[in-house]
Order: C-alpha cells, then structure tokens, then sequence
C-alpha cells in the first residue's frame, strides 16, 4: 500500500481526517485537462510521489499552467527537471522557487522532511559529473530522503572512496555516478551491502562517445546489485533510490 493512501487511512482511524473528505480525496479527478497538458493529480496516490514536471521542450507559461494546476489540487511541493535559467527567471515571477542552475532543477515550495528508511547516497567520479548528481541528490531530497553527497570520489584516486567507506556501509542505497569508463559503480557495488544505481554521463573524451562507453562499462558491472538508469539521467536514479529508501514489506 502506498504511503499517501495509507496516510489517508490512518488519518481517518486517528480522526483527523473525516470519512467524507477522505472519500473525496480517494475519488477526486484522476487528472486536468487543461488543453495542452493532462496534469496527472492521482500519481501520489498511486505510486506515493505526485507528478514532476520535465521543463525541457515546455514553454514557460506552460511550466506556469501545469504548476498551477497541481497548486490548485493541493501539490504543495512541486519538481522541475531540465528547466533552463531563462524559463526559470519567467516562471518565478508568479511561482517563486528554489532555482538550482547547475543541476537545472527548479522546486517550488518546502521539501518535506526526510521521512526514507535511511539515507541515499550520491557519489560521483569526478567534479564534472556534478551537475548530474545535484539534479539526482535533489530529486531524492524532494521526494522526501536525506541524501549525503560524496563527490569526486572516483577511481582515479581509490584512496578517495575508501576514506568514505562509512557512508558507503551505512547507506540504504548508493546512486554511483561516472563519465570516462564509469568504473565508479563497479568498486562501489563491490563494497556495499545496498543496491547501487549506476548513472553513466556523458563526460569524457572522444572514445567516450557522449557516455555510451560508461554506459556499456556499467551495464556490464562485475558487482552484484548494481542496476543502470541512461545516461545523464539523474532525475530517474534519484527518483528510484528514494523509493528504495521508501520500500514497505507488503503483506
């Protein structure tokens, strides 16, 4: 069962929430219909995360419209991916956010706070594949974990990695992010005792092509429990490790 109907539910058990507005947030419109999108209202019911908003290819007065339209449903918190600095400053205007232009990621509204079994790690090879990771440590921030960056990390200094090996051990998983070969996913898969999500980016020289020689490296990881998102996405490996760190036993 997912966390925002079973808050639902123990909200009415506790009786802070009435039978009837429980009903209605269970039965209310699935989606909006506001012409040029269908806002997805249902999606934390669903799945325990409401919809996020990928900002590349929108214009910003339809950023404006979708946000609008997740406001008026009761999104207090909403993420934008691949929002660029120009549709950021437009936005803003009349939704004020947190705007973050190395990771390209925009949040309107307070995070909540950390609520995840334990804690997300995101570590990077080197200091280009930040912006990556500042878009992944912040999509799981949003979503509601506490994340621990561990940047420049990579295996071009091993000593780097094993001066971390506490945070490593401790977490609940470990979003592993390389360009060049992306052996970072492969040492960290060999040490910890979490599953490891391997982000490849597309930093690198020419035999790098883009990030499809890290891809290939990490797709075909020596280490157990490591599991691959494409390349650059940052957005999917911090949305996965957050529902990592939100996993229930179900019954």
């Amino acid at each position: 069962m997912n966390h925002e109907v079973k808050r639902i539910l123990e909200g009415v058990r506790s009786g802070e929430i009435a039978v009837d507005d429980a009903l209605l947030k269970l039965k209310a419109a699935p989606f909006e219909d506001i012409g040029y999108a269908k806002v997805d209202l249902h999606r934390k019911v669903r799945q325990g995360a409401a919809e996020v908003i990928y900002g590349a290819g929108k214009t910003p007065e339809q950023i404006t419209g979708i946000l609008s339209a997740m406001k008026r449903a009761g999104q207090n918190t909403v993420l934008i991916t691949r929002l660029s600095p120009e549709s950021a400053a437009e936005v803003a205007r009349t939704h004020p956010m947190d705007y973050r232009p190395d990771a390209r990621v925009g949040v309107v509204g307070e995070p909540p706070p950390p609520d995840g079994l334990g804690t997300v790690v995101v570590a990077t090879g080197g200091t280009s594949d930040i912006p990556v990771a500042e878009e992944a440590a912040l999509t799981a921030q949003v979503l509601g974990s506490r994340v621990v960056r561990l940047y420049d990390v990579g295996v071009a200094g091993l000593h780097r990695t094993l001066a971390h090996l506490d945070e490593i051990m401790s977490a609940s998983v470990v979003v592993a992010i390389a360009g060049m070969e992306g052996a970072l996913a492969s040492v960290i898969g060999g040490l910890a005792d979490c599953p490891v999500i391997a982000v490849p980016t597309s930093v690198g020289y020419g035999a790098s092509f883009h990030g499809l020689s890290a891809l290939l490296s990490m797709l075909n990881s020596c280490a157990s429990g490591v599991s691959v998102v494409n390349i650059d996405n940052g957005f999917g490996a911090g949305y996965l490790a957050n529902m990592i760190n939100h996993m229930e036993g179900k019954p």
